[in-house]
């Protein structure tokens, strides 16, 4: 398990096309070893400067970014000895996030998804 503020388990997969996001996503989410949840994140390794990344967001199912998701993933992979940094992040929501080992670094456009009100 890795923490950027919150829980990451990240595993590696062949490919997130296949990745068994929506079914081991919840099982790894409720996994007794994390009582306060976790995070569950499925990492592709392209090259030692690129991934793809599927994350299942605690309390939020699957989720087409994950910032902190993207920099657990590169952190683990950093520390397997499989990615060198910088490390190009792409997700199924934005393909131009990256991740430098400066602490952990996190750049890329920000995009607005939703405006809304609520009365409280």
């Amino acid at each position: 398990m890795l923490s950027m503020g919150n829980p990451h388990a990240v595993q590696l997969v062949a490919t997130v096309d296949e990745a068994p996001v929506a079914s081991e996503g919840p099982l790894i989410e409720n996994h007794e070893r994390f009582p306060q949840r976790v995070n569950a994140g499925f990492m592709q390794v392209i090259d030692r400067h690129n991934i793809r990344l599927r994350v299942w967001e605690r309390g939020a199912g699957e989720t087409l970014a994950c910032g902190t998701g993207a920099c657990a993933a590169v952190v683990a992979g950093i520390r397997r000895g499989m990615l060198e940094s910088p490390v190009r992040v792409a997700t199924r929501g934005r393909t131009d996030d990256r991740v430098e080992r400066r602490s952990v670094m996190m750049t890329g456009p920000a995009t607005k998804v939703f405006e809304g009100e609520i009365e409280l």
